[in-house]
């Protein structure tokens, strides 16, 4: 008995995952609804605080390989950033900046109403500005939409992911010192991790498109080429403290201004990208415990609603300064919502840097829930509405 227990131990994450695929499969065939949604639902089901099936998460093979996932996520949003765009049409910038501030904003006055003390109520407005790119950038592939709405999600989750990144170390530091004095050090040192993580990022993104060229076989290598790179610079972030995030944006964003584009059929990265995508979603939803969503429910229903309200009205109010109907700015608003896999990965990174807030950030664990089954469903509705994705996808 005892061995048939480890056994079935140690297949436990193969055959998660092989049942989350299934899931997502059948799912989305008989519901409409992504495929993410029941990837996140199965892992949710199968944590360690659930059936019990997954291991406690922790800093292991699964981890590295969820946040290797992330990273070759944000390079693939980084390779479709065109930052001409953003300098030609700086309201789309501006309402980005507004947005994620309203959400700040709007988010500490809620967790503060609700009790919460001032650091953690800080700490959620932060993490709330962002926007998860593992689904925008899913949702947008598996769609297969494309126009204006589409764009700006884009571009938008990954100005609000450095925003997050920014604001969240910046607290962290503060939290770390405890004094009104430290803000000022806590500033400059998220600012100078921030830049020393973009710099990687950028240096990355010189280097192999360099070395890719000096083979002389650029087209063909470049996946395989890219992910390995990626797999690097995320271990090195692991290692230095560096964030994996602003780095992997960086990589991509510059490999996009070394003349180096992706094909339809890289998008995702392939098969390899399919496998660690399925292997994200079950791995972040399996570390929430549902007695934290239980617990905090209320709060997180409330940290949902207001969150989705501040990003909509930020886009809104300057979607006719940006070139787009008032209708195509609420949608985008909408579009925002993901939030689950960022908030998830970036507190394990904290948590393994050695820094334990995650104690303190319980009702996230609640908002995280319900942005990983719902955020999905809300990107995939709003790129239907905005006529962006034919409504057949979702049915394919």
């Amino acid at each position: 008995m005892p061995d048939l227990l480890s056994l079935l131990t140690s297949l436990a994450w193969p055959l998660a995952i092989v049942l989350a695929w299934l899931a997502g499969e059948f799912g989305q065939r008989w519901t409409g609804l992504p495929r993410i949604s029941f990837y996140g639902l199965v892992g949710f089901a199968f944590g360690s605080a659930q059936l019990g099936a997954l291991p406690a998460p922790d800093m292991g093979p699964m981890a590295l390989l969820a946040n290797i996932a992330f990273g070759l996520v944000l390079f693939e949003l980084g390779n479709r950033i065109n930052l001409r765009w953003l300098v030609t049409n700086p309201w789309i910038g501006v309402a980005g900046l507004v947005e994620a501030g309203l959400t700040f904003v709007a988010v500490f006055i809620v967790a503060t109403l609700f009790g919460t003390s001032q650091i953690t109520a800080l700490l959620m407005a932060s993490l709330s500005m962002a926007t998860s790119p593992a689904t925008v950038v899913r949702i947008i592939n598996e769609q297969r939409s494309s126009g204006q709405m589409t764009e700006r999600v884009l571009h938008l989750s990954a100005l609000n992911c450095v925003l997050a990144v920014f604001a969240f170390n910046a607290i962290i530091g503060f939290w770390i010192f405890r004094t009104y004095d430290a803000v000022g050090e806590a500033l400059w040192q998220s600012m100078v991790m921030l830049a020393g993580s973009l710099l990687a990022g950028a240096i990355l993104g010189v280097v192999v498109p360099a070395l890719l060229r000096a083979t002389g076989n650029a087209q063909q290598d470049a996946t395989v080429a890219f992910a390995l790179a990626v797999i690097l610079l995320v271990s090195i972030c692991d290692r230095t403290g560096l964030s994996p995030v602003a780095a992997a944006l960086a990589f991509g964003l510059t490999v996009r201004y070394r003349r180096v584009a992706f094909n339809q059929t890289q998008r995702n990265f392939g098969v390899l990208g399919e496998v660690l995508t399925i292997l994200l979603f079950v791995y972040a939803a399996s570390t929430i415990d549902w007695r934290l969503v239980r617990d905090a429910f209320w709060l997180a229903l409330a940290v949902v609603l207001v969150r989705m309200l501040a990003k909509t009205a930020g886009v809104t109010a300057f979607a006719h300064l940006s070139g787009i109907t008032r209708r195509k700015g609420m949608l985008t608003g909408l579009g925002l919502a993901p939030l689950a896999v960022f908030v998830i990965l970036l507190l394990e990174h904290t948590r393994y840097a050695g820094v334990q807030v995650v104690e303190e950030l319980r009702a996230m664990a609640a908002v995280t829930m319900l942005l990983e089954v719902f955020g999905p469903i809300i990107i995939q509705r709003a790129l239907v509405w905005a006529r962006e994705a034919p409504e057949s996808h979702h049915a394919s």
